[in-house]
């Protein structure tokens, strides 16, 4: 096993901002056996490495990363968030254009639920999107089933718990009613699984359709249903407080030290 160096960065981060998986799918692939450090085996996702080390997953040696990329995708409903799914459904990747390359999801919407999903290259950018010590906010419309009035939706205000699952403050007001149906904006930081869905049942009430229209300082806006756009770079970055130097300079010394 390769000697743990102080400097450098941990392995599971380097094939994350590789744009291969997450930070947390590298650390199950460490876990499988399938990543090699200098010929030989990773089995702690605690190891750190510096450009001069060579990363092998899969078999393939490890590529050297592109500068992170952001997109805004439109996510139709009837596609699972994931590269392959045990059912067989459709997926979000599978559907995207070919020219994209390899991207991961920032978060997920479920299979039914649809709008603004956060597309990147760089697995840990995604980690760091997806946080909830960001303090971003995710927002929804929600059509709900069932008599709701405004003073319901604001007992959500203050949390509540599930089945022993706590789910933090959520802002919800009504925009329209009509009969047992009501349009609500959905407002939440953490976005845990199904968590707009679980907590209206909560209440009675059922969310017949779903959509993200923004996350964070990022909107849906316009963008058509399946359709792609890449978000510029100095905006995103900005957002993270990400200088764009440090990456440049990163990749240089890598190249330089293969030349």
């Amino acid at each position: 096993m390769a000697e743990l160096k102080a400097e450098g960065e941990r392995i599971a981060k380097a094939i994350a901002r590789a744009g291969i998986c997450s930070r947390r799918d590298a650390e199950k692939l460490i876990a499988e056996g399938r990543v090699m450090l200098d010929g030989e085996p990773v089995t702690t996702p605690a190891v750190k490495v510096t450009p001069d080390n060579v990363i092998v997953v899969d078999g393939k040696p490890l590529a050297e990363p592109e500068s992170a990329r952001l997109w805004r995708y439109h996510k139709p409903s009837g596609l699972v968030t994931t590269h392959k799914d045990e059912k067989g459904r459709p997926t979000v990747f599978a559907s995207l254009p070919k020219n994209l390359g390899r991207v991961v999801s920032v978060g997920r919407l479920d299979f039914n639920s649809e709008g603004l999903l956060l597309l990147t290259n760089d697995g840990e950018i995604a980690r760091r999107l997806e946080m909830p010590a960001s303090g971003w906010i995710r927002k929804y419309r929600a059509r709900l089933f069932g008599r709701v009035t405004q003073a319901d939706l604001d007992r959500l205000a203050t949390g509540t718990t599930i089945a022993g699952v706590v789910y933090g403050p959520i802002v919800a007001d009504i925009e329209r009613s009509k009969g047992n149906y009501s349009w609500a904006t959905v407002s939440l930081k953490e976005g845990k699984n199904r968590e707009v869905k679980r907590v209206m049942e909560s209440l009675g009430l059922k969310v017949a359709r779903l959509i993200r229209i923004s996350y964070g300082p990022f909107q849906l806006g316009q963008l058509a249903e399946g359709a792609v756009e890449e978000i510029p770079a100095r905006l995103w970055r900005e957002q993270l407080g990400i200088g764009r130097k440090k990456h440049v300079e990163a990749g240089s010394a890598k190249k330089d030290r293969r030349t």
